[in-house]
C-alpha cells in the first residue's frame, strides 16, 4: 500500500470505512476514553522537524504495516499471527491465547485487544459484515488489509479462468478514499502501480531504521 500525504486530508472516511467493512465493535464516549476503543486504522500523527524546531504536524493513516520482518510474529507463543502465502501479516483469532506479546512487540502500536464481548445495538446489528466473522472476547485484533475481499476476487478470477489483474482486490480503505490518497497492489509486479508509486523519490516508510521493512509506503507532502 502507499499513502500520499500530499493529498489525504486527514477526513477519516478509511477509519470509517475499516470498522464497517471488518466488524470492528463499537464502544461509548466512556470506553473511548478510557482507551477502550478497537480501530484497526487510525489517524497518526507525524511531527515534521526542521532546524530542531517542529512547525508542523501531519495526520497520516495508520493501518498495520504487514512488515517483512515483523516483530509481532516472533513473540507469539501460539503461533496465532504468521505471514500468510500473499506476504500479509495475518491474525487467527481461534489460535490466540490473549497474552498480547505482539501488542507490546508492535513498534507501530497497530494491534488491539478485543477485552470484551461485542455487543451492537439496535440498528447497528443489522450492518454487520457477514464476510468478515465476530472476534470473541480476549483475542488480538489488526487490520488484514480485507483479505476475505482477497479471497472473493481471487475466486472469481479462478472461475473466469484468468489471473487477478491489478486493481481487482482493494480494501475497503482505498476504496473509500475521497481523495485517492491511497493506492493499493501487487508490490512484486512491477508494472503496478503501487509499485511505481512506491519508487517516488517521495516514498520513505515509518521506523524503517528498526529493520522492520514495512510494505506501507507513505508519499512526503510536497514543498
Amino acid at each position: 500500500m502507499v499513502i500520499d500525504l500530499d493529498r489525504c486530508t486527514a477526513c477519516q472516511a478509511c477509519v470509517v470505512a475499516c470498522q464497517v467493512e471488518n466488524n470492528a465493535p463499537p464502544t461509548g464516549a466512556e470506553e473511548a476514553a478510557l482507551g477502550r476503543s478497537i480501530s484497526w486504522l487510525r489517524l497518526g500523527s507525524i511531527h515534521k522537524e526542521e532546524h530542531g524546531h517542529r512547525p508542523g504536524l501531519n495526520l497520516v493513516p495508520l493501518p498495520c504495516m504487514h512488515c517483512e520482518n515483523p516483530p509481532c510474529v516472533r513473540v507469539c507463543p501460539a503461533n496465532a499471527t504468521t505471514i500468510d502465502e500473499e506476504g500479509m501479516v495475518a491474525q487467527v483469532p481461534s489460535r490466540c491465547i490473549g497474552c498480547r506479546y505482539c501488542t507490546t512487540a508492535c513498534p507501530y502500536t497497530v494491534r488491539q485487544s478485543n477485552w470484551k464481548d461485542s455487543v451492537w445495538p439496535e440498528p447497528m446489528d443489522q450492518g454487520r459484515n457477514p464476510d468478515v466473522s465476530l472476534r470473541p472476547r480476549g483475542v488480538v485484533e489488526k487490520c488484514s488489509f480485507c483479505s476475505h475481499r482477497l479471497q472473493k476476487a481471487r475466486d472469481l478470477a479462478r472461475f473466469e479462468g484468468r489471473a487477478l489483474e491489478d486493481g481487482e482486490y482493494l480494501p475497503a480503505c482505498v476504496e473509500t478514499c475521497p481523495a485517492g490518497a491511497m493506492v493499493f497492489g501487487d508490490l512484486d509486479d512491477p508494472h503496478s502501480e503501487v509499485a511505481r508509486q512506491a519508487d517516488s523519490p517521495r516514498a520513505f516508510r515509518l521506523m524503517e531504521e528498526l529493520g522492520t521493512r514495512p510494505k506501507v509506503t507513505y508519499l512526503s507532502k510536497g514543498e
